[in-house]
């Protein structure tokens, strides 16, 4: 259960204690904190329409998601756009994805994160997608770890310590029973997220080599919004 307060505590704001100890082991629980977070989404959006318009009850689900798990996926896909974007070189990328401050890539990048998530959510007629999406997306950073790293330290490499190929297999399952849950919708979004995140990891692979905790953020990100805009079309 350790892992598990470990995953809610990294992924969300609630304070959840652990042994503060990061383990590979906790990536197994990372489909159901996805869950967790989609119910509150689900909830709230609910809620909001029932005395706000559709694009006022959109934005204040957007913000709430953005509240409830810290932007640290933001953060990373901020990071990820001022570094892999840049005309520059392989050791250059790096320092910047170590470096605090944002840069033009980096704002433009979210800005238009932001907008499409809000205009997609704005858009849903149906919840599924809205629950799918934070699954999919922290389901993409296991799979995302199973790739090199590009540093031989970081964060990238102190979550993989302990990853194995039966945490990849509990996490794979548990978000294939959250997909199936949402019918054809699910399956199609389940295997959208396949293709984005192998795009991105391999684009990040070309740029510095490996990966990232802040492309994990990105690829995390570029998920959810491909879940988001698929249940526009879909459903």
């Amino acid at each position: 259960m350790n892992d598990l307060r470990t995953a809610l505590g990294l992924l969300t704001i609630l304070p959840v204690r652990s042994d503060g100890q990061v383990s590979g082991r906790a990536f197994a629980f990372y489909p159901l904190v996805g869950a967790a977070i989609g119910i509150v989404l689900v909830g709230a959006r609910v809620l909001f329409r029932l005395g706000l318009p559709d694009q006022v009850a959109a934005a204040l689900v957007v913000v709430l998601w953005v509240v409830f798990t810290g932007a640290l996926h933001l953060d990373g896909f901020a990071d990820s756009c001022d570094a892999l974007f840049a005309a520059t070189t392989r050791e250059r990328r790096l320092e910047i994805l170590h470096d605090v401050h944002l840069g033009a890539f980096g704002v433009v990048g979210l800005v238009l994160l932001l907008l499409t998530k809000y205009a997609a959510v704005a858009s849903l007629n149906m919840l599924p997608p809205l629950f799918l999406a934070p699954v999919l997306g922290r389901w993409a950073m296991v799979y995302a770890a199973a790739y090199p790293p590009a540093r031989a330290e970081g964060m990238a490499v102190m979550f993989r310590a302990g990853l194995t190929r039966r945490v990849i297999l509990v996490a794979t399952i548990l978000a294939a029973c959250f997909a199936l849950l949402c019918g054809v919708f699910g399956l199609v979004a389940f295997a959208s997220a396949i293709v984005i995140a192998t795009l991105v990891a391999r684009f990040a692979l070309g740029r510095v080599g490996g990966l990232t905790g802040d492309i994990y953020g990105m690829i995390c990100e570029c998920v959810e919004v491909g879940a988001l805009l698929l249940g526009t079309v879909v459903i």
